[in-house]
Parts: C-alpha cells; sequence; structure tokens
C-alpha cells in the first residue's frame, strides 16, 4: 500500500508568523527519504497555507508523485493546467472550515465536475475525486469520467464509540468493494492518525493513503523522516 504525504500544515506553520521557514519544498524532500510514495498539497482560493509559489517548487523538486488537491473553481483549475502535477484530487471548498468537512457532491456538481475532469484530463493530469463512502456519489465519479477515487475516512477517524466506529468501518470496506466492481482505483485519507490508521491499511482493495496533519503532529516531536517511516509500517 502507498502512502502520500500531506504537507499543507508544514505551510501552515510557516503562515502563522508570515515567514519562509519551514518550507514545504524541504519537507517533501524529506518526507520522499523516509519513503514517501507522493507528496500531496492543497492549493485553497484562499491560500491559507500552500501558495502558487510552493507548488512550481514541489513540480520540479517532487521525484514519486505530486497530488495537487483543489476546488473546482475557474482559477484554481487554471493553475492546475498550467503546473500540471502528476494527479489532481477535486475536493469540496468552504472558506470557514478548519479541514475539509466531507466528501464532493459529485451528483449535484456533476455537470461542472465532469467539465473540470475532461480539461485537467487533456492537460495530461489524472484526475481523482475525494468523495464519501456513498454508492451514489461512487455511481457519479463514473460519469463524471475518472479512473480513481478517494474516500474520504473523517467519520470513521473522528467518531470516538466504538460502536459507530466498527458502522462507518464497514461503510467503507462497502463502498471499497464496490468502487473496485466498478473498475475504480482505490484511495482513502483524512483524519486517519497512528492509532487509527492499521484497521483501514487492511481493506484489501485500497491502494493508497493520504495524510498529513497526524504525520505533522507526530514530526513536531520525533523528526519528519521518523515520523513517515513510522507510519510507513503502520500501513504495511
Amino acid at each position: 500500500m502507498r502512502l502520500g504525504v500531506n504537507i499543507d500544515h508544514i505551510a501552515t506553520i510557516r503562515e502563522i508568523r508570515h515567514g519562509i521557514y519551514p518550507e514545504p519544498v524541504f519537507a517533501s524532500c524529506l518526507a520522499e527519504a523516509a519513503g514517501a510514495d507522493g507528496i500531496v498539497a492543497h492549493l485553497r482560493e484562499d491560500r491559507r497555507h500552500i501558495k502558487e509559489n510552493d507548488l512550481y517548487l514541489l513540480k520540479k523538486v517532487v521525484k514519486t508523485k505530486l497530488n495537487l488537491e483543489m476546488s473546482i473553481a475557474r482559477d484554481i483549475v487554471g493553475i492546475a493546467c498550467r503546473l500540471k502535477p502528476e494527479q489532481a484530487t477535486l475536493v469540496p471548498e468552504k472558506r470557514r472550515e478548519l479541514t475539509t468537512e466531507g466528501g464532493l457532491d459529485v451528483v449535484d456538481n456533476l455537470s461542472r465536475v465532469k467539465e473540470v475532469v475532461i480539461k485537467l484530463s487533456q492537460s495530461g493530469i489524472d484526475v481523482s475525486l475525494f468523495i464519501d463512502p456513498d454508492k451514489k456519489q461512487i455511481d457519479a465519479s463514473c460519469k463524471a469520467g475518472v479512473g480513481m477515487i478517494e474516500l474520504h475516512t473523517g467519520r470513521y477517524a473522528q467518531v470516538q464509540n466504538s460502536r459507530n466506529r466498527d458502522k462507518y468501518f464497514k461503510e467503507l470496506y462497502t463502498a471499497v468493494r464496490y468502487s473496485r466492481e466498478q473498475g475504480l482505483d482505490v484511495f482513502a485519507g483524512h483524519g486517519l492518525d497512528y492509532n487509527n490508521v492499521s484497521r483501514i491499511a487492511k481493506i484489501k482493495g485500497i491502494e493508497e493513503l493520504n495524510i498529513g496533519y497526524s504525520i505533522v503532529c507526530r514530526a513536531a516531536l520525533v523528526g519528519l523522516e521518523r515520523a513517515v517511516r513510522e507510519m510507513k509500517a503502520l500501513i504495511k
């Protein structure tokens, strides 16, 4: 199973003082040296952490895969087409949210999502959709023309009650099986940490986990390379 390391919160630390350190591009080098299979960065419309310049530096430096998380806003799509990351993951975005609160509603935005998928694909970018583990959203993703999706693991990761955790795990397990039956490559992520990731990593059919916040938190105590190696060991 592959591990994509999200470096957004390296930039979040930088932006607390509006300085130049720590550098997301340097963090990407450390993460790859520790075994990361890809680097994930989210260019938000409000530019609260990752900036365009970060992306262009990452594009030059990343040796594995650069996965750009992005909204379907026209200016962001334009930037992606110029940058040409190996992969783009379309996500929902609200200005006031602390972090992404759920999956992209492909059902209600099918026409626009399909339009963006076509435009990105024509620029040579592989496109994934970040969606809730819901059959209707999976079906809509197929209609949108993508070959891969990322399932939102937030409800499983954040719930405190073990009974509900089992419920949300089963929801993810079922969604993975259904997605694979539709011919989709399946990734997963959001809220996964060193305590809850192992169970998700055992679901057959998930090819990649994308994890950021918990790795950066761990890195603050033990260093980024060790934090990535420890996470990589858990998902293996």
